[in-house]
């Protein structure tokens, strides 16, 4: 491997790193994003969460919310922690105390609302028959590698807060991922972080590789044709239906 790839490798590299730390994070992007394009361009009519309100709504009242919200929030804090460098929330006057004093509270909030959002579905998904007739193999992998994602990544937090000396992600695990993002990968960056952090990495990566196959895609669906699609027109093709006659020159359709 070229030092035009790996910025610094470290003298210690193995392929066994170079797999994980260069060549997973390439394939789950790669696989990311060609796959929602063949899922979008070959299989439009399947771009849906598959809807089970009409089976059962009263568990999925409660854990929809709990569980959409606490996600986004959870996807709203990974970004600036990862893709905004520690540099730029100092210069705007937010210190490092500060930053992590509102990452942990909100982390775990938020990760509390999503693991509890998430499972009340699956208890709802389990125990409703016709909810779980309708669950496919892929539905099953998919719970696997997001439950697992978010539990590694809930307890990593609490964990890490925890401990007396936190490890310091942004020195390590942030600007590793912003490293695969210029294809400049440091590997050594990743490799200083603590297990949890890097087992949390790698359920991440496998989960958006297996995202385009499964039912999460509806995540990227937005109902901009609404805003333009025409009005529709009811018309009854029952003559007695109504309580006012019909107006003059107008027919009903039969």
């Amino acid at each position: 491997m070229s030092s035009t790839l790996l910025a610094a490798p470290g003298e210690n590299l193995t392929a066994f790193d170079i797999l994980l730390w260069v060549a997973l994070p390439y394939a789950s992007i790669a696989t990311f994003l060609v796959g929602h394009y063949w899922r979008y361009r070959y299989d439009k009519f399947g771009w849906t969460t598959r809807s089970s309100q009409l089976y059962e709504n009263r568990l999925l009242r409660l854990g929809s919310p709990l569980f959409h919200y606490g996600i986004l929030l959870v996807i709203v804090g990974h970004i600036v922690g990862l893709l905004i460098p520690e540099d730029w929330t100092e210069s705007v006057g937010i210190s490092d105390s500060v930053y992590h004093a509102c990452s942990a509270g909100l982390g775990i909030v938020a990760g509390v609302a999503t693991l509890a959002g998430a499972a009340i579905l699956i208890y709802r998904r389990r125990t409703t028959g016709p909810v779980f007739s309708a669950t496919t193999g892929n539905d099953k992998i998919m719970y696997v590698l997001l439950i697992g994602t978010l539990l590694l990544g809930f307890g990593t937090t609490v964990f890490n807060n925890a401990n007396n000396h936190p490890h310091h992600y942004r020195e390590t695990v942030s600007p590793w991922f912003r490293s695969i993002l210029s294809f400049r990968p440091d590997t050594d960056l990743i490799l200083a972080a603590p297990l949890g952090f890097q087992l949390h990495v790698i359920a991440a990566w496998l989960l958006f590789a297996f995202w385009p196959f499964t039912r999460l895609v509806h995540v990227f669906s937005l109902p901009i044709g609404y805003l333009t699609r025409p009005y529709i027109v009811y018309r009854s093709r029952d003559r007695e239906l109504g309580s006012r006659p019909e107006p003059r020159g107008w027919e009903r359709i039969r």
